[in-house]
């Protein structure tokens, strides 16, 4: 039995998603800007956005984790890629299947929505996440990615 679920976003949610997001950006040195932190946010409660998300709630429905999902179209299918841009897990709920339930959730959620692809990327020295990973897709594919950053 686990003492969390797994839930899409809604307004009472925003307090603990916000603790989440800091700390996830503390975990990858980055620093998200507070009006994009806030369009993010505002996309996770808008059905009409491509963006979707996923709350992880302890017992008490205080945010434990999350994650970020963007949908796109394609150049190989007419279905939707969706692309788990970013998740996290409170180091106060590590190692207690929350971020295995929120994958199995996404994978459930493509199946129910016909998308044809769900897929992620971290970084190398990730072994934690890589080991859940490899546990969940049955490791990475042989795909490399390169970014080129723009300037804001």
């Amino acid at each position: 039995m686990t003492d969390f679920t797994i839930v899409p976003p809604a307004s009472q949610d925003e307090e603990g998603w916000r603790r989440n997001w800091a700390a996830y950006q503390t975990r990858y040195d980055v620093i998200v800007q507070p009006l994009t932190t806030d369009v993010i946010w505002a996309r996770l409660l808008d059905p009409a956005s491509s963006m979707r998300g996923l709350i992880a709630r302890d017992e008490q429905g205080n945010g434990i984790g999350f994650c970020h999902l963007v949908l796109h179209d394609n150049a190989w299918t007419l279905h939707p890629f969706c692309n788990l841009a970013d998740m996290f897990v409170a180091a106060s709920h590590r190692r207690r299947g929350v971020g295995r339930a929120m994958l199995k959730r996404i994978i459930a959620m493509a199946e129910e929505n016909q998308w044809a692809r769900v897929y992620w990327t971290t970084g190398r020295g990730n072994e934690p996440a890589r080991a859940l990973y490899d546990s969940v897709a049955g490791g990475p594919d042989q795909m490399v990615q390169y970014t080129v950053k723009m300037k804001p």
